[in-house]
């Protein structure tokens, strides 16, 4: 299914801490490593409302860490949001940032770190590599086993005024520390559970059938749409059974290694326009957009679908892979379905006037170029309407 004689590199700087209680075991001690004292916490109102904070703030009291609890940031968080925790940030001469959360509270903190160290607007810091200093340090602690931000070198930042989700990349901002306490996801709701699941199936399945996935990226592609398979509908129906969870945690941050390096498609692009102009939450919309681009992508399928059906379950032993594939996307809809996933945009209020606006800022996007099936402004419009 690939071709070893493609080039290709890879390259994972975070150092990634899983167990059980790492929070309270691990956190303070990471910190220690980058020589700082005094750190922002950079979180939503969810986590706090959740009690996820407490562990955090207990491990930074009993080793006298300086902190401050900067709590402001909303679902697909705006430039305002981030200058915000810069100056909160500045107020204590923080050393370092510490998320916690799900991918909004990492982007902030992702984007505060490169303001803390460089003058000028978010705004000019668009696309790859295009700021001077290297940022301030952060450890990401992610509360939900979806987003992968804690492994990924993108922050996806909206500018309201222009209804416009930006994405700065680099590896310089990428987290220093990982920590993956699963603790941390027993007392999400099911809701949450089932989209952010699908988001980070969605991350593994677009990394995984682009045309520049490689060797690597496709092994931790597959080890993670094979649990999310195994394992999603068990931790949806409850989130306190250990294996489960720590196995979503686990899937979700080997599809962020995997997409942080092969990045995406067409899914992504048209998502982001979605929580630009709808607020639509960002697992939501990559999942009621996944089969309706599947579909569309299917043409371009070189036998990857087949395997994407095994891990889902799909007997294909037999099946040639022109049979197998739409066996993977029924495979795809039913998992959507039995987790509980909305099946249309409507009952989030997008409405088809703005499809022209949204197709033509996907079309902006990096994924499109990737995608393993050529794409047209006329296309991303088709597959906007086939999900309303």
């Amino acid at each position: 299914m690939k071709n070893y004689a493609q080039e290709f590199s890879f390259y994972l700087p975070t150092k990634t801490v899983y167990d059980f209680g790492a929070i309270k075991k691990k956190l303070a001690s990471e910190i220690t490593v980058l020589k700082t004292a005094t750190v922002l916490v950079v979180t939503d109102k969810g986590v706090i409302n959740a009690g996820l904070l407490k562990d955090v703030e207990a491990a930074l009291q009993e080793d006298d860490i300086t902190y401050k609890i900067f709590d402001e940031v909303e679902p697909n968080p705006s430039t305002d949001t981030c200058y915000k925790a810069c100056e909160m940030a500045r107020t204590i001469d923080a050393g370092a940032l510490v998320a916690v959360g799900g991918g909004s509270p990492m982007d902030v903190a992702k984007a505060t770190a490169i303001l803390m160290k460089n003058d000028g607007k978010l705004d000019d810091y668009e696309g790859f590599e295009q700021f001077k200093e290297d940022p301030l340090p952060m450890l990401a602690i992610p509360t939900t086993a979806g987003t992968g931000s804690e492994v990924t070198p993108f922050a996806v930042i909206t500018i309201r005024e222009r209804n416009y989700k930006m994405t700065i990349m680099s590896y310089r901002f990428l987290p220093k520390v990982a920590i993956l306490d699963p603790t941390v996801l027993m007392s999400i709701p099911p809701h949450i559970a089932a989209s952010t699941g699908l988001d980070a199936f969605v991350h593994a399945f677009e990394s995984f059938i682009n045309t520049v996935s490689s060797p690597v990226t496709d092994a931790y592609g597959v080890e993670a749409m094979r649990l999310i398979g195994k394992y999603l509908r068990s931790f949806v129906a409850n989130r306190t059974n250990k294996e489960a969870a720590g196995a979503m945690m686990v899937a979700s941050n080997l599809a962020g290694v995997a997409f942080g390096v092969a990045r995406l498609g067409n899914v992504h692009a048209m998502a982001h326009p979605l929580g630009g102009f709808f607020n639509v939450p960002h697992g939501v919309a990559n999942a009621i957009l996944l089969p309706h681009v599947a579909k569309f992508n299917m043409l371009a399928d070189a036998g990857k679908y087949k395997r994407v059906a095994e891990l889902l379950g799909e007997d294909v032993a037999r099946l040639t892979d022109a049979e197998a594939a739409p066996l993977a996307i029924e495979a795809i809809e039913k998992l959507s379905n039995d987790v509980g996933i909305p099946k249309k945009l409507t009952e989030f209020g997008v409405t088809e006037d703005k499809i022209p606006d949204m197709a033509k800022d996907a079309m902006l996007s990096g994924n499109v170029k990737i995608n393993p099936r050529s794409t047209t402004l006329q296309d991303i419009i088709d597959l906007y309407k086939a999900a309303m």
